[in-house]
């Protein structure tokens, strides 16, 4: 058991930025609503699931809606009560613990300010080791655990619970009811009982997070790489240098889409990358090769601070260094990779493990 204070979400912020691989929303906002709430109810502890028993409820709370209309949203913390009230009611049940439904972005830090609010123990854990743009994309697919009985809520007092017959469905109608509500809005689903966490959770997730933006903060006090301490933090793969010289981006009210363009810089000199994006940074390639694919971690960092920058963040002339994490086994059977390999995306390549990639190179 950790206890988490205001202090500590600088940490974990930065490092859920790292592991958001570009999207998940800027975990910024979510960290200063965070350090509201603990400096004003109190700290939150972050706990393994053996604190609790077998039967107790754990309750994801998230946000959903296009990063861009949440850098305008922002967000607030009675949506997120008002979701989970709203579950709990219709469950009959309290829950006995909150968690994060994905490691990467805002939501990784939202959960924090309904834990301190309520004084409910946080687990350490994540449905997906990184961030991904659709509802199903969470090991808990896999294991038959699913996101309905669901709860959404906004800032104007309105809850909708719904119940939907086809987890594919669900991130149609949950999308749907996002832009009734304004392109942003706050949920309570996938609750389970600690046992099914336990097999459909990434362990010590959070932790992960926190060290990984604690090596970044300690390489910048210390006057050294930063960027080389983020990759030996999160063992991942320096992949590419260069400057941003293009950016094409779409929004469609559910998702950005886009590609950025990237100029080689030192011994990159000479190529060219391509980094596509759904909301997360997706594929990496360079002059015809692909690099790195889904699910692996594709990670964008500004070269000289290694502060991470987001797809929304990603513009014309930022020097940037492209990392590559290797995501947790559980994503690379192949039921995984028809949830989200690069094929469930669009991209007509098949996916191999970064560490192949790098040593084929």
């Amino acid at each position: 058991m950790n206890t988490i204070a205001e202090h500590d979400m600088e940490a974990i912020a930065a490092g859920s930025a790292i592991y958001g691989t570009g999207g998940g929303g800027d975990p910024y906002l979510g960290k200063l609503l965070a350090m509201r709430t603990i400096r004003e109810h109190g700290p939150v502890q972050l706990v393994d699931l053996d604190h609790f028993d077998d039967d107790d409820l754990i309750v994801p709370i998230a946000m959903v809606g296009s990063p861009s209309v949440i850098l305008e949203k922002l967000p607030q913390v009675e949506p997120m009560l008002a979701a989970l009230a709203a579950l709990e009611r219709h469950l009959g049940k309290r829950a006995k613990g909150l968690m994060s439904i994905e490691v990467g972005g805002i939501n990784s830090t939202i959960p924090f300010c309904v834990a301190s609010r309520l004084g409910l123990p946080l687990v350490d854990g994540d449905t997906m080791g990184r961030a991904f743009p659709e509802l199903p994309m969470t090991l808990c697919t896999l294991h038959g655990i699913l996101p309905w009985p669901l709860c959404i809520a906004d800032e104007k007092g309105n809850v909708f619970t719904a119940e939907v017959a086809d987890i594919h469905a669900a991130e149609q109608y949950v999308r749907t009811i996002t832009m009734e509500m304004g392109g942003a809005a706050c949920l309570a689903l996938y609750s389970m009982s600690a046992a099914q966490a336990r097999k459909a959770l990434v362990p010590r997730s959070i932790s992960a997070a926190r060290d990984a933006g604690q090596a970044l903060f300690d390489a910048r006090r210390q006057h050294a790489d930063p960027v080389g301490a983020v990759v030996r933090a999160t063992g991942g793969y320096l992949l590419f240098k260069g400057k941003v010289s293009d950016v094409s981006r779409t929004v469609d009210g559910r998702f950005s889409f886009g590609l950025a363009s990237v100029q080689g810089l030192d011994d990159c000199a000479g190529r060219q990358a391509g980094l596509r994006f759904q909301n997360e940074f997706l594929m990496l390639e360079s002059d015809g090769a692909v690099l790195c694919t889904t699910p692996d971690l594709i990670v964008l960092l500004d070269l000289e601070s290694g502060e991470p920058i987001t797809a929304e963040q990603t513009r014309f002339g930022l020097r940037v260094a492209i990392v590559a994490i290797p995501c947790v086994a559980a994503w690379r059977t192949q039921a995984a990779l028809a949830l989200v390999g690069p094929r469930k995306f669009g991209y007509a390549c098949d996916y191999v493990a970064v560490e192949q990639r790098v040593l084929e190179r």
